[in-house]
């Protein structure tokens, strides 16, 4: 089935001769049609063309071999670049994607290749006498990865089709756009900490209106002179992960459900708005958010949306103006203001990333090379790391879950995150790899960014956590622990947090003999020197509950009441 012959998919042929072919690149950021910019973009331009032809656009997602499969290797560790748990998500969010376009009358190529060779061979069979100046829009990212493959296909496009040939990216996965940032420089002059950042962008700074699904005429595909059964394939084909290069036993891997996650994740723009509706709407959860939102059980206690977000499968701007919506017609407070600035944070790492480049990758981060501090590794405490067993059993049902799921809850990952960096001193870039090979919801700015600051190599203050005190202040009664640790199952609350303190006589007695059923610390408790109180070694919160405020978890600590409400502005 070709693009010139498809009922489905618009079959007609071109009365005028064509001088531009237009094709928008979804990358693996941008799956989706409402407010994507360079999809609009892409459509409009098509749709006045000034050749006066029926134009219409090409669709196009390539699986990269760089970035899928079991040989696709991070660069400086070698891990898995694209686990086969998020290598699925994908893969669903692209099966979603071309359904989406067919239900306008449009479709989706789905190829495998390295774009930069995948683009041209397309445009060989849609324009064979190459008479046409290809225009390819595509999101802009930031990275040096991203910028290379970039580079490339224009390299690419100007040798194999045509010398003047376009590779157009436009900005389009955050709250704010670079050119509105109230800095000298935009982005290249960003704080190097959030609150500034944040300060200056919430009070001179407006966030965008989402835009629209492109009209199904916008959205027609290109008509071609030629019957090509390899475009046909492109338009009808999806891979399996067997096919993208993962092995039986990783593909097994990623369809198994473990029951005890958060949620089932599907990926895709249905099930991502399916999410924002489920979530604000539907449940009316959106006015409890501050008060659940370090909850580590089930789906509810937040939105959920990371790894939809990740992949572009929703708008930040839509989240934001949902809430903007839910402020109008029901209820405004701290939490209706509070997932906004979650969303923020993933702003200010994607700008902060655009300024400091490959910094946010090298071992002494953006302090710059004469950074003095000396980083350890060691292979076994790693593995440890990455299998839970640490002996810190908070460290250990996280890392549990995020091997099982792929998920971890935000306060999860700032623990896993200081413990492996502060309290082993082990290289922080081995954590950040990790969660890039494991994590559903990795996008490169946020994953490195926040390892790069929780290890304290961004020049910031180091936030060392107590991993007993948060134990004690998000799972009073250890019911997270237990849940992904089921050797602690029968270890009562006074333990279950600090096993260690059993004697012999009480760990026979609770079926948990360290060393046998579950690890030794594998570094000294941190109890930090006490300060005003904060130091006390069981935390603040530790064996009560503070405050009567109904909608936290069971044993979460009392609200930051510190943190003040801000002021979002909407266009």
């Amino acid at each position: 089935m070709s693009l010139s012959s498809s009922p489905s998919k618009r079959s007609a042929t071109s009365k005028m001769a064509r001088t531009t072919v237009h094709m928008h690149w979804f990358r693996l950021m941008d799956l989706r049609l409402h407010d994507n910019p360079a999809l609009t973009k892409a459509c409009d331009e098509a749709a006045t063309d000034s050749s006066g032809a029926d134009n219409g656009i090409l669709p196009v997602f390539c699986f990269d071999p760089r970035i899928f499969g079991n040989d696709a290797r991070t660069r400086d560790f070698g891990s898995v670049k694209c686990g086969p748990k998020r290598a699925k998500f994908i893969l669903e969010s692209v099966q979603d994607l071309r359904k989406r376009l067919e239900d306008r009358g449009s479709g989706l190529l789905v190829t495998q290749g390295k774009p930069e060779d995948v683009l041209c061979e397309i445009l060989k069979e849609v324009d064979p006498n190459k008479a046409c100046i290809p225009h390819v829009t595509c999101q802009t990212e930031v990275c040096s990865e991203e910028l290379s493959v970039d580079k490339t296909i224009r390299a690419s496009l100007t040798k194999e089709h045509h010398p003047k040939s376009i590779l157009q990216t436009i900005w389009g996965s955050t709250l704010y756009d670079p050119d509105d940032l109230p800095f000298p420089n935009g982005a290249y002059d960003v704080p190097n900490v959030f609150t500034p950042f944040r300060n200056k962008v919430e009070k001179n700074c407006k966030i965008g209106a989402p835009l629209p699904v492109p009209t199904k005429r916008k959205l027609q595909l290109v008509t071609t002179n030629t019957d090509s059964s390899k475009l046909a394939s492109y338009l009808e084909r999806m891979p399996t992960l067997k096919d993208l290069g993962y092995t039986d036993e990783q593909v097994e891997e990623a369809e198994t459900y473990d029951d005890r996650g958060v949620m089932n994740f599907r990926g895709g723009e249905t099930a991502a708005l399916a999410r924002v509706q489920d979530y604000i709407w539907d449940k009316d959860l959106l006015k409890v958010y501050f008060d659940t939102r370090n909850g580590m059980i089930g789906p509810d206690y937040s939105t959920k949306l990371a790894p939809w977000l990740a992949h572009g499968n929703v708008s930040p701007r839509y989240v934001a103006h949902q809430c903007q919506k839910y402020e109008r017609e029901r209820v405004e407070n701290k939490s209706t203001y509070w997932v906004v600035f979650e969303l923020l944070w993933r702003d200010f790492f994607k700008f902060f990333a655009m300024k400091h480049g490959d910094n946010i990758f090298f071992q002494s981060g953006t302090t710059g090379s004469d950074n003095d501090k000396k980083w350890g590794f060691d292979p076994r405490h790693f593995q440890a790391w990455k299998e839970g067993r640490t002996g810190y059993p908070l460290v250990d049902a996280n890392m549990r879950e995020l091997k099982a799921t792929g998920f971890m809850s935000n306060r999860g990952r700032q623990n896993v995150c200081s413990f492996l960096a502060l309290d082993m001193n082990t290289d922080w870039r081995h954590g950040a790899d990790y969660f890039e090979s494991t994590l559903l919801d990795y996008d490169v700015h946020s994953n490195w960014g926040n390892w790069c600051s929780g290890a304290g190599m961004t020049g910031g203050r180091i936030n060392r956590f107590n991993i007993v005190k948060q134990s004690k202040d998000y799972d009073q009664h250890g019911d997270y622990v237990r849940h992904w640790l089921p050797e602690l199952r029968d270890v009562p609350t006074e333990f279950v947090h600090e096993p260690w303190k059993m004697n012999q006589f009480q760990q026979m007695e609770y079926g948990c003999k360290l060393g046998v059923d579950y690890p030794n610390p594998i570094v000294p408790p941190f109890y930090p020197k006490q300060q005003g109180g904060g130091g006390r070694k069981n935390g603040r919160g530790a064996g009560r509950n503070r405050g009567k405020n109904p909608n936290r978890g069971r044993g979460q600590r009392q609200d930051m009441k510190s943190l003040p409400k801000g002021h979002i502005r909407m266009k």
